[in-house]
C-alpha cells in the first residue's frame, strides 16, 4: 500500500474518533455548591416578668369595701384572729386626715393579723385613731405589737402618738416577707389593742 493511501486511511479513522479535548463545545463546569448560611445569632428571649404584687388595703371593722378620697379601694375587715369590731358615729370628724371615715371603724381585742402576699419588700402603713370615749388621756390604752417579727412596738399609746382623741396617726414600717405571709401580733397591756386600717405596699 502506498504511503499516500495509508495516510488517507489514518486521516479517516482519526476523524471518526470522539475527542473531548478537540470538541468545539464549551466545557460545562458544575455549578459551585451553595454556601451554607452561617447561623444567625439571636438574643435570648426574656421570659415575661411575673406580675408585681398588689397593694393590700384593709379597713378594719367594716363589712363592705370602702373607697377613699384618692380613689383607693379598701377591702372589708379580714385577717384578724380574735377580737371584735365597732363603728363610731358617722358625724365624728377625725383630724390629720382627708378621710375621717377610714378611722371611724376599728378592730379591737385581736391577738394577730395576717395577709397572704408574695415574698418581697414592703412598707406597712398602720392607721390608728383613739375614738373610744372611755379613753380621754395618756396611759388609758397601752398595748404592744410586733410587725413581721422584725419590728417590736412596746407600750404603744394611740392617744399619745396621735396627740389626742379623734386624731389620725400612721405608723410606717418597712418589712421583708420571706414566707408568703405578712403578720402582726398584738399584746394587751391596759385596755384592748386596736387598729383602724392596714396598708401593705410593695417596694421595687
Amino acid at each position: 500500500m502506498s504511503v499516500c493511501a495509508t495516510a488517507c486511511i489514518l486521516t479517516f479513522v482519526s476523524g471518526c474518533q470522539t475527542n473531548d479535548k478537540g470538541s468545539t463545545q464549551p466545557e460545562v463546569k458544575p455549578a459551585p455548591a451553595a454556601a451554607t448560611p452561617a447561623p444567625v445569632a439571636t438574643a435570648p428571649v426574656a421570659s415575661a416578668p411575673k406580675p408585681g404584687a398588689s397593694v393590700v388595703r384593709i379597713k378594719a371593722g367594716l363589712s363592705t369595701a370602702f373607697t377613699d378620697s384618692s380613689g383607693n379601694v379598701w377591702q372589708p375587715d379580714q385577717g384578724f384572729d380574735g377580737g371584735d369590731v365597732v363603728e363610731r358615729d358617722a358625724s365624728t370628724t377625725i383630724a390629720n386626715t382627708k378621710d375621717s371615715a377610714l378611722y371611724l371603724t376599728e378592730h379591737y381585742g385581736m391577738s394577730s393579723f395576717s395577709a397572704t402576699v408574695p415574698n418581697g419588700k414592703y412598707v406597712a402603713k398602720l392607721h390608728f385613731a383613739e375614738t373610744f370615749e372611755g379613753v380621754s388621756g395618756s396611759g388609758q390604752r397601752v398595748f404592744s405589737f410586733n410587725v413581721q417579727g422584725q419590728h417590736e412596738f412596746k407600750d404603744f399609746d394611740v392617744f399619745v402618738k396621735a396627740g389626742g382623741s379623734n386624731r389620725a396617726y400612721i405608723e410606717t414600717v418597712p418589712v421583708e416577707v420571706t414566707n408568703g405571709k405578712f403578720t402582726i401580733t398584738f399584746t394587751s397591756n391596759i385596755e384592748n389593742p386596736e387598729i383602724n386600717a392596714i396598708e401593705i405596699i410593695p417596694q421595687p
